[in-house]
């Protein structure tokens, strides 16, 4: 092994073998750089602004505990046996501002699209759940937002079933055009 610190340049010119040793690759010296991954392509959704809360739902709250009202969160992992009723999901937390990953319910999530996310903050949060792109296609986010889609709105009717909105009423349902 030759007595050069590795990362430096050999002193003479030598042979391919002699450069690996040096601890240098045929293509260069090993940089410290992060290496740009490949999007993902997942569901971005929108925290609903106001959500009912409290008995029979006449109390009105902004987002939920952990989200902001308005905020973007892209969906990790549904439970398709539970009816997609829960998700996990990573976005920007309340009070701190960090991403966080949490499950929530799909009633609190609106306007679901695919999209494909390129943040290294957020892809390490979803590789932590061991989604590699495997599945995470635009067709299947596409099919996957759709779905969601059309599931929130019913779980929203669903959760507050024969109980009046308060008056006044800033409910997402009541604030969205028809």
């Amino acid at each position: 092994m030759s007595s050069q610190p590795v990362g430096s340049q050999p002193v003479a010119a030598g042979s391919l073998a002699e450069e690996e040793s040096a601890g240098q690759s045929a293509a260069g010296p090993v940089t410290e750089e992060p290496v740009a991954a490949e999007p993902l392509w997942l569901v971005a959704a929108n925290v609903v602004r106001w959500r009912r809360y409290g008995d029979g739902g006449q109390e009105l709250r902004p987002g939920t505990k952990s989200y902001r009202g308005g905020s973007k969160v892209h969906v990790v992992r549904t439970y398709g046996g539970m009816g997609h009723e829960e998700l996990t999901t990573v976005g920007r937390g309340r009070h701190t501002g960090v991403y966080i990953t949490i499950d929530m319910a799909t009633r609190n999530l609106h306007t679901f699209r695919p999209v494909a996310v390129y943040s290294p903050a957020v892809l390490r949060r979803v590789a932590a759940f061991g989604v590699d792109g495997s599945w995470a296609t635009r067709e299947y986010a596409e099919e996957l937002a759709a779905l969601l889609g059309r599931l929130a709105p019913r779980y929203r009717e669903e959760h507050w079933r024969g109980a009046p909105h308060p008056v006044p009423c800033r409910c997402h349902d009541c604030l969205s055009p028809a």
